[in-house]
């Protein structure tokens, strides 16, 4: 008897195919991603913004559309067992956080700068750095409608691979105008690739008439002198649509963050529209994306709220991970401070509140712990201290209990001097390990 995993019944249960448990010390890398984050964020007045995991599907299909690869593919839709609602795992962020700011009337006193972190749910084909559960993060500006608000995004991002140290990512940026401009573009593509109906793919044929822009993005090769030749959106802008893009561009230059203009980047949802753009890179095989955003004036409408200008970007967190590896930057993860050496389980009433009050003050400590009361020997400790990382040892001996002391030996730096404390007054020689620390 199997149940519906496929795994038999009472046997060894694992993770779903392509959602990966993150286990130390990939971990703390992540958790260094996540904190240059934070902290970049907080320097641009972003706030952080957490919306459920689990929306309506309405949402998704209101705000991605019906004819896109995520709502027709992709998207883990299920219905609630209670009553019945349609109910999805979210595949991307911002139609939830606009959602949020509709619902909450977030922009009642004007705009708002927000950010999230957390995890995203598309049914794709595992692969590396593109996996079914992944993590995103996001920065959106909402009720904010000029170029400077756009680049500044864009400053942002740049901002954080100086700040991790990845140099191989490339700007590539567009503008998708406004609808009127859009519309006279697709049917300026439709009549041509109906001219060359003959030799566009299945992919292709499907989306002619319901998202030509999509057909832009084929990667297929036999395709590419058609979709090469095909009309040029910038051809179509206006000239309000044409000057947010100079002022993009001209911010850009000013600011000497390198950029190329790619008139094949684009959109298929119809609520983007003016600035797109995307960092990429040629280090990660087909999936280059390392950030995309663009500006998004025309979804708030959409979701039912009242129009709203608004512009964002995301990030996949594996993929730019997986840059830093790459390229050998050097993460600066969390050390252990010192690891507590106790070799009498008696002392264990006298050596704990030490700890705790050690700890509050801000000091890392790993505490040795028995097995059934065998604490084991000093040497088996001392091992286990310098596997953990720690920078000291504090040594809690039968000498030391004797003497109402601690010892406190370094386990990295041999230029440091083995000290003893007394264990009666805290405040006298916490403040020495501080320093040493």
């Amino acid at each position: 008897m199997t149940d519906k995993t496929n795994a038999p019944v009472g046997g060894k249960l694992t993770a779903v195919k392509g959602m990966n448990d993150v286990l130390p010390p990939q971990s703390a890398t992540v958790e260094w991603l996540e904190a240059k984050v934070r902290q970049l964020m907080a320097r641009y007045a972003y706030r952080n913004i957490r919306t459920p995991i689990v929306e309506r599907t309405p949402l998704f299909v209101r705000g991605l559309g019906e004819v896109t690869d995520i709502v027709e593919k992709e998207m883990y839709c299920f219905e609630d067992r209670l009553n019945g609602d349609p109910l999805t795992l979210r595949p991307e962020a911002t139609a939830g956080v606009v959602r949020a700011a509709i619902e909450h009337n977030l922009l009642y006193d004007g705009g708002k700068r927000l950010y999230y972190i957390g995890p995203m749910f598309r049914h794709e084909r595992p692969q590396k750095g593109r996996y079914r559960q992944f993590d995103q993060i996001g920065a959106e500006a909402l009720g904010f409608g000029g170029a400077d608000v756009d680049a500044e995004l864009i400053l942002m991002a740049s901002a954080l691979w100086a700040e991790i140290g990845l140099s191989d990512v490339r700007l590539e940026i567009n503008s998708l105008g406004q609808p009127a401009e859009r519309l006279a573009h697709r049917q300026a593509l439709i009549a041509h690739f109906e001219q060359h109906q003959g030799a566009l793919d299945e992919d292709a044929r499907r989306r002619l008439y319901s998202n030509p822009l999509r057909i832009l993005d084929s990667k297929n090769p036999t395709m590419q002198t058609i979709v090469n030749a095909a009309p040029k959106l910038l051809d179509f802008l206006g000239e309000a649509s044409l000057a947010h893009f100079e002022t993009l561009q001209s911010i850009l230059r000013a600011s000497a963050v390198a950029y190329s203009v790619n008139p094949r980047l684009v959109r298929g949802m119809d609520y983007y529209n003016l600035t797109v753009f995307e960092f990429v890179t040629d280090r990660l095989g087909a999936q280059g994306t390392v950030c995309a955003g663009g500006r998004y004036d025309y979804l708030f409408e959409q979701l039912g709220g009242k129009p709203a200008p608004a512009v964002g970007w995301a990030l996949g967190v594996d993929r730019v991970l997986e840059l830093v590896k790459a390229g050998n930057q050097p993460v600066a993860l969390p050390m252990l401070d010192a690891y507590a050496i106790v070799t009498d389980s008696a002392a264990m009433p006298t050596v704990l509140p030490i700890l705790q009050r050690l700890r509050a003050l801000g000091v890392s400590i790993q505490m040795h712990t028995s097995s059934n009361g065998d604490m084991g020997s000093m040497k088996s400790q001392f091992k286990r201290a310098d596997a953990s990382g720690a920078r000291f040892a504090l040594i809690f001996g039968p000498d030391e209990m004797a003497a109402e002391q601690v010892t406190i030996k370094p386990l990295r730096d041999a230029s440091t001097q083995q000290i003893s404390q007394p264990l009666a007054d805290l405040a006298q020689w916490a403040p020495t390990l501080q320093l040493l620390l």
